[in-house]
């Protein structure tokens, strides 16, 4: 059977991927992590030294205060842990046009020494937390985690929810779930109903959505698959489950994704891929050069792993499409 590439599998679905207005500008603000999780598309860790400077931080938010796009995301890593995270955020928040800005934090860094001060400073911000917990249950999550985490993020979620993080509409706090292995994520509506029901009556934990997001066969998680054998099977289910109505949703679509030097990528997934967004002359970008107006007629670049976003009900930073 010949394997279609995505761009034909676009193509001959009748759909097409093209940019609209952005509304999310996603920084990836370096790969320092204090957990080394498998299903990590960043290969993210304690060791890692990539993190954005402050000079980068200065451009970027001359960049940005002059632009209408209404939605900061910051991922990495775990953005707290760079040292310009909190001068950032502040700084965003007090633009004229404040922002919405939102932290895909690891919840363990909540216990961290040195890191006591995330919480506070986020309630205090109204930053809206992406918090992984890719389970209910301890042995699911320490396994794909590491030994303790399962704990250690009860706690931090308990304490987020004393500050009313999960309770109230300006304190949002939503969990991300990965699948523990080679296979697709569930339905999202039943499974964040089980979350809710299961949260609640053990851990008196309160939040407002899940997220299902699949496990991309790229950096750590593609070296899992290749060691148990099960990487070309895992792409096969991919392309398989290829769902064409999932397109509109993609997160290329309306996002502006930057690495840690201030380059420009079409998500973060691109990014680690080393797939970048290029200029209308084949050039990579800085975000600092982007005029938004011809911005969005560049084409939107593709590979293999992009079907991990259209595989069944779709996957997005914001979870299930369809």
């Amino acid at each position: 059977m010949i394997q279609k590439d995505f761009a034909t599998t676009i193509a001959q679905s009748g759909t097409s991927l093209n940019r609209q207005k952005i509304d999310i500008l996603q920084l990836n603000v370096g790969k320092m992590c204090n957990l080394t999780c498998t299903h990590c598309h960043v290969n993210a860790g304690p060791g890692r030294k990539e993190i954005m400077t402050g000079e980068t931080v200065d451009r970027i938010l001359e960049w940005y205060e002059q632009t209408d796009i209404p939605t900061l995301d910051l991922t990495g890593g775990t953005p707290e842990m760079i040292p310009d995270f909190r001068r950032l955020v502040s700084a965003v928040r007090a633009f004229d046009q404040p922002r919405r800005v939102m932290d895909r934090l690891n919840a363990t860094i909540l216990s961290e020494p040195g890191y006591e001060w995330v919480a506070d400073f986020l309630a205090e911000h109204q930053v809206e937390i992406v918090a992984s917990m890719p389970c209910y249950q301890p042995d699911n999550v320490n396994a794909q985690r590491g030994d303790g985490v399962f704990d250690r993020s009860i706690a931090a979620f308990q304490k987020l929810n004393e500050l009313g993080y999960g309770r109230s509409d300006d304190l949002v706090l939503n969990f991300v779930y990965n699948p523990g292995g080679a296979f697709l994520p569930p339905d999202q509506a039943e499974l964040e109903a089980d979350y809710k029901r299961e949260m609640a009556e053990h851990f008196d934990i309160h939040f407002h959505s899940l997220y299902c997001i699949a496990n991309m066969p790229i950096a750590r998680f593609a070296s899992y698959l290749r060691r148990n054998d099960e990487l070309e099977e895992y792409m096969a289910l991919l392309r398989d489950a290829y769902n064409p109505s999932t397109v509109d949703g993609l997160m290329c679509r309306n996002t502006i994704n930057v690495s840690w030097q201030g380059e420009v990528f079409d998500c973060d997934f691109n990014q680690m891929q080393k797939l970048p967004t290029r200029d209308a002359s084949g050039e990579r970008m800085h975000v600092w050069d982007i005029k938004l107006d011809t911005f969005s007629h560049l084409p939107i670049a593709t590979a293999e792993h992009c079907y991990g976003c259209t595989a069944g009900s779709g996957s997005s930073c914001g979870g299930s499409l369809s």
